[in-house]
Order: structure tokens, then sequence, then C-alpha cells
């Protein structure tokens, strides 16, 4: 059995590939990176000078699952990338801490 359920895995890619238009994907990304119960959230950039090949990736959130309960717990990364929970919203599902990313009232995700 996955960590992280497959229709909520799918519901937070699909976010994010909503966040940039196609036409625009070669100057801007948001990805989702899956690591045991965790998703981590990217703002994705192109590499800004020739010699660098690499994408940046800056995170922006993290949904935590809890199996017991099935719910998600909502946290924000400090500029040291270290991680802690966003006390704005409970924990929820997927559509509910996704809709709060996007509007993003505290403008601590999306700056």
């Amino acid at each position: 059995m996955p960590a992280v359920p497959e229709l909520d895995l799918a519901r937070i890619r699909q976010f994010c590939d909503s966040r940039v238009p196609a036409h625009l994907r070669d100057e801007a990304r948001v990805e989702a990176n899956v690591r045991g119960k965790s998703v981590t959230i990217f703002d994705c950039r192109p590499p800004w000078h020739p010699n660098l090949t690499d994408w940046s990736r800056v995170p922006v959130a993290q949904l935590r699952y809890d199996p017991s309960n099935h719910l998600w717990t909502l946290y924000w990364a400090d500029r040291n990338s270290r991680w802690h929970r966003y006390d704005d919203i409970d924990p929820g599902t997927t559509d509910q801490l996704l809709n709060e990313i996007n509007d993003d009232p505290t403008c601590i995700f999306w700056g």
C-alpha cells in the first residue's frame, strides 16, 4: 500500500500543473515530490546562467498525510528551508489545503 493515497497525489499533481500554463513551462514550473507520507511542492525556475544546467527549486509548501485519520497537515518553509506547521487551517483534505495554498491569504507560500 502506498504511503500517500494515489487519488490525493493525482490532485496535488494536477494543482501543480495548473499553476503555470503549458506554453510558459520553459520559464517556470511547479512540481510535487513524494517522500514517505509527505508531498513537497516546489517552484522551479530555469538556470539563470549559461554555465548552469539544473533548474532551481524553491520549496513552497508541504502536505503531510496521516493514515490514521486520512487527513493532511499543511506546512510552510522558512528562508532556510525549515518546515513549520501552517496554523491558519486545521488538518483536512487535499482540496482544502490546496485551496489555502492557492489563495495564500498570508502570502507565505507564493510571496
